[in-house]
C-alpha cells in the first residue's frame, strides 16, 4: 500500500519508516525540513516537504502521495519541565489540533482508506479507580490545570480521528517511550538525573506507569496499517509498575544509590503539581486489546529487561 507518515523524523518515525518499507509498503515521509530529505531517502522513503500547520502544503503533499493510509506521528516534545508542563507540550498540542485537522482534511480529499494517529496512554487516564485502565476507561475529566491543555489536545485528536466516518480511524495510545532517541535512551538527561540521585520518589510513589520500547510501538503501528477494527488501542508493555517499584530498579541498574523519598509538598515545590501527579496518581494501561486485535506482541514485554542504561 501507499502510506504517508507525518512526523517521519522523530524517535518513532526513525523506527517506523524502515519497518513499513520492509513490510513492502510504498512510504512517503512528510517533513518540513529540506535537510531531512537525504536521511529519509536512505531509509527507503520518498521525502515530501510540508509544514503540518500549513493546510495548503499538507494538501499538496497528500495529493502528490495519494496514500491509502496516513500515519499521524506529529509531536514536538523535547525536555519536559514538569513545573511548566503546559509550556513543554504547547507545540505538540498545536500539532495534535491543527495538524490533525489538516491531515484529515487532506486525507478526505483523496479518499484515504485508513488514518492511524499517535495518542498518549501514559499520562492521560482518569486518576481514580483501579491501577490499570483499558480503552473503555475515560481520559482524565479533571486534570490539574497545567496538564489540562495536553489532555484537551488529546481529546480533540481522538474525537476527530474516530469521528471521521469517511475513513477507518485508529488511535494508538502509546505508553511512556524508552529506547533510541527517546528521553529514556542511554545517556539521556533523565537517566543521568537518576544516576546522580536527583530523581526522588515523591510521596508513596504510587503512580503507575506503562512503558513501551519505541521499536515495539513501531511494530504495533505497522500492524495497525491493515489490522484491527477502527477504534482505540493501548500500545504498552506487559508490566505496568508504580514509581516506587520501577525507579529504584532503574537506579540499581544505573549503579546509583536508592532514590530518596520526599513528601508531596516538597515534590510540589521542586516539580510542580504535574510532577506530583506523575509520581503519585497515574494509572497504567492494559495491552490486551492490541494483542488480541492487532496480533501484536511486544518484543520487550517488560521494562525490566528492555530498558538499557548503557
Amino acid at each position: 500500500m501507499r502510506v504517508l507518515v507525518a512526523g517521519a523524523t522523530g524517535a518513532m518515525g526513525k523506527q517506523l519508516v524502515p519497518r513499513l518499507v520492509g513490510a513492502g509498503h510504498e512510504v512517503f515521509a512528510m517533513t518540513r525540513n529540506e535537510s531531512n530529505k537525504a536521511a529519509l531517502s536512505q531509509l527507503g522513503a520518498v521525502p515530501t516537504i510540508a509544514d503540518a500547520l500549513n493546510r495548503s502544503q499538507v494538501e499538496s503533499a497528500v495529493r502528490t502521495a495519494k496514500p491509502d493510509v496516513i500515519i499521524h506521528q506529529l509531536t514536538a516534545i523535547g525536555h519536559i519541565d514538569t513545573r511548566h508542563f503546559e509550556r513543554s507540550f504547547a507545540a505538540t498540542d498545536r500539532l495534535r489540533i491543527e495538524g490533525t485537522d489538516n491531515l484529515l482534511a487532506a486525507g478526505r480529499a483523496v479518499g484515504v482508506r485508513r488514518f492511524v494517529a499517535q495518542s498518549n496512554g501514559a499520562f492521560t487516564y482518569a486518576r481514580t479507580g483501579g491501577p490499570v485502565k483499558t480503552e473503555q476507561d475515560p481520559l482524565d475529566p479533571s486534570p490539574v490545570s497545567q496538564m489540562a491543555p495536553m489532555i484537551a489536545a488529546i481529546r480533540h485528536l481522538e474525537s476527530a480521528v474516530l469521528g471521521a466516518d469517511w475513513t477507518e480511524g485508529i488511535v494508538l495510545r502509546y505508553g511512556a517511550f524508552y529506547g533510541p532517541d527517546t528521553s529514556m535512551a542511554p545517556g539521556s538527561a533523565q537517566l543521568e538525573a537518576i544516576r546522580k540521585g536527583k530523581f526522588p520518589i515523591v510521596g508513596d510513589g504510587g503512580g503507575v506507569w506503562s512503558f513501551v520500547h519505541v521499536a515495539d510501538a513501531a511494530e504495533a503501528t505497522v500492524a495497525a496499517v491493515d489490522k484491527g477494527a477502527p477504534g482505540v488501542y493501548n500500545i504498552v508493555d506487559d508490566e505496568p509498575a508504580p514509581v516506587a517499584e520501577w525507579l529504584p530498579e532503574l537506579a540499581r541498574k544505573l549503579g546509583a544509590r536508592k532514590p530518596m523519598r520526599v513528601p508531596r509538598f516538597v515534590g510540589r515545590l521542586a516539580a510542580g503539581e504535574p510532577g506530583v501527579v506523575l509520581m503519585t496518581e497515574l494509572r497504567g494501561a492494559s495491552n490486551a486489546k492490541a494483542k488480541r486485535e492487532l496480533g501484536w506482541r511486544p518484543a520487550h514485554p517488560s521494562w525490566r529487561q528492555g530498558l538499557q542504561v548503557s
